[in-house]
């Protein structure tokens, strides 16, 4: 892994708007704010000022931020912002079709301070494709090889911000069914220490997860089995 210079993952125009207006459409969003709310014209991009780099580490960055804001009146607001610049990222639910098991992870994670239960996850390195991260971090982190799966089938959940009011990591949340895979060496970097385990659906439930996207990929999951009448 590389240190995080922000270019070339920031989140393109269409990926930004697929995230943030879903099935209703920017015209609809319009429509129904319309007539409320404040002096702010929200149907006028926000201009970005200045933006100053005050930190930079191996995996983000945050920059400060100074933001225009167009008012209906032809003035404008200017807001300060700071921003936690992160690559993009994959999140995996992981479905063994053969023994209907999934596949869980245990690692530390500094944001709750212990040591938590979930899913395999990992960053997008610069121009790669969804697919093609997802099936790399699965190999690296639990040394599982799904390239020889032919019928191998991926939903797509959605891409998701993991908390828009404070950065720009975008999260390519999906669930992978697998239906004949092998066992490669896992490869983890130099301060990445996972444990990993498959569960039945009914352990997965019961297991103590409390990453906001694992759970969206655990609750779609929940709804294809639901229709499918999978017990």
């Amino acid at each position: 892994m590389t240190p995080y210079t922000g270019g070339d993952h920031s989140p393109s125009a269409d990926s930004r708007r697929e995230a943030t207006t879903g099935a209703c459409g920017e015209d609809a969003v319009r429509s129904l704010f319309r007539g409320h709310g404040d002096a702010i014209d929200m149907d006028d991009a926000a201009a970005v000022l200045t933006r100053t780099t005050v930190y930079r580490g191996w995996i983000f960055s945050v920059d400060d931020m100074r933001i225009a804001l167009a008012r209906h009146d032809g003035g404008r607001i200017v807001i300060n912002r700071q921003l936690v610049r992160h690559p993009p990222c994959v999140v995996m639910l992981v479905h063994d079709v053969n023994r209907d098991a999934y596949l869980v992870e245990r690692e530390y994670r500094v944001g709750s301070g212990i040591f938590t239960v979930g899913l395999p996850a990992g960053l997008m390195e610069p121009h790669e494709e969804e697919r093609q991260a997802a099936l790399r971090e699965l190999g690296e982190e639990t040394g599982i090889d799904a390239s020889g799966d032919a019928s191998i089938s991926i939903d797509k959940v959605g891409d998701y911000y993991s908390s828009e009011g404070m950065t720009d990591e975008l999260a390519h949340i999906m669930v992978i069914h697998l239906r004949r895979w092998s066992t490669i060496p896992t490869h983890f970097d130099e301060q990445e220490h996972i444990q990993s385990a498959w569960v039945s659906w009914d352990t997965l439930q019961s297991l103590p997860v409390t990453a906001s996207n694992s759970i969206i990929a655990i609750q779609h999951e929940a709804l294809r089995r639901l229709r499918a009448d999978i017990r």
